[in-house]
């Protein structure tokens, strides 16, 4: 009897990060897709808070934010280690993830605002970008020699971001300037093809999203 519930979004980055976890452990688990014009009573009353995926639900007892969901898969399920075992790179793995987390607000600002505010996203977008082409300028992984945690949080930086770009026409990342980071992000989407959404499926999805946003304003 499965005794674990994802409720996700196929579209989500954060849905998509949870999901690579179960399968990196071997989990077997109900997968739910949810609406999010028409929310579920599963995931109003998982995560009455945020109202938001993904939603792991163990035992019935159900878990959001989905680094807190990885750490949690990481202690709960035996398998291969997703944080590094040594506790200065645990530390590490947990300072790039929130570095990730704390940049996603600028890049959706990037995208969909306009004006000053979405210029002054930009400038950070940019720094951000900078810090990632310095960093993986001499390594393939953010901690250690192996893929974990931070690699799976950084799906969004990794393909979302330049599917966003695509839909909106708006450029952020170039290869003269991030020559590292694009590197870095070809090979990602390439290794990890089993574990990513269809970029051209993504693409057609963002494309009809930020139209719609940008017909209601």
């Amino acid at each position: 009897m499965v005794d674990v519930k994802l409720i996700g979004l196929w579209y989500s980055p954060f849905s998509k990060r949870v999901e690579w976890a179960l399968k990196i452990k071997g989990v077997e688990y109900e997968y739910i897709e949810d609406d999010l014009h028409n929310k579920s009573l599963l995931l109003l009353q998982s995560n009455p808070i945020h109202k938001a995926v993904p939603v792991l639900i163990h035992n019935g007892k159900p878990l959001c934010e989905s680094s807190v969901i990885l750490e949690y898969i990481d202690e709960t399920f035996e398998g291969p280690s997703i944080l590094p075992k040594e506790p200065y790179d645990r530390s590490l793995a947990r300072f790039w993830a929130k570095f990730f987390e704390d940049k996603g607000l600028a890049i959706r600002k990037s995208i969909f605002f306009k004006g000053e505010e979405q210029e002054k996203a930009k400038e950070e977008v940019y720094d951000m970008l900078k810090v990632l082409d310095n960093e993986l300028k001499d390594k393939k992984f953010f901690v250690s020699e192996k893929f974990g945690f931070v690699d799976i949080v950084a799906n969004a930086a990794a393909l979302w971001l330049g599917v966003l770009e695509e839909a909106s026409g708006v450029v952020l990342v170039t290869r003269e300037k991030y020559p590292n980071f694009c590197d870095w992000r070809d090979e990602y989407c390439t290794q990890n093809k089993k574990y990513l959404p269809p970029r051209d499926e993504l693409l057609a999805h963002y494309q009809v999203y930020i139209q719609r946003v940008t017909t209601s304003k």
